[in-house]
């Protein structure tokens, strides 16, 4: 099975499995069923984290399991001040990005919280879901696999 990315820790192992997909305006009941739809197709390895990034809201689970139930997920986040400084710099709005380039922008952001040394510095940009979630301290040092083959 084929996921979008995975984050692993500095031991090598699967922390975080993301799947990424360009759908608005959808609910976090939507997400938690997609979650496990995905699951009750695909044999995914248990992960602490697994997100589910959409233009406009991320749904994090944190130790949420790999059995294919609906659970509801740990945060929901609003995903525009996340994307926002990615899409400036690129021109593109969140309406108009293809779907690659929306992977593009997700991998570029999750790969800048993997070397972060202090999540806890607002200066540094980083939301404060990202420490609550105990997601900065798991994945620091550790390194991503964009479109990787479980």
């Amino acid at each position: 099975m084929k996921v979008d990315i995975v984050i692993y820790d500095r031991s090598g192992q699967i922390i975080l499995i993301a799947e990424i997909k360009k759908k608005p305006g959808v609910s976090a009941e939507w997400a938690a069923k997609w979650r496990r739809n995905i699951l009750s197709h695909k044999t995914l390895p248990d992960a602490k984290f697994f997100l589910i990034a959409l233009p406009d809201h991320f749904y994090l689970w944190k130790d949420a399991g790999n059995t294919p139930e609906v659970v509801a997920p740990t945060f929901e986040i609003d995903a525009e001040p996340v994307l926002k400084p990615y899409l400036d710099k690129s021109g593109i709005s969140s309406e108009n990005i293809s779907s690659q380039s929306f992977e593009l922008i997700i991998e570029n952001w999750l790969n800048s919280i993997l070397h972060i040394k202090n999540p806890l510095n607002q200066e540094a940009g980083i939301p404060n879901w990202i420490p609550a979630s105990g997601l900065s301290e798991a994945i620091n040092g550790g390194y991503l696999k964009h479109e990787v083959t479980l």
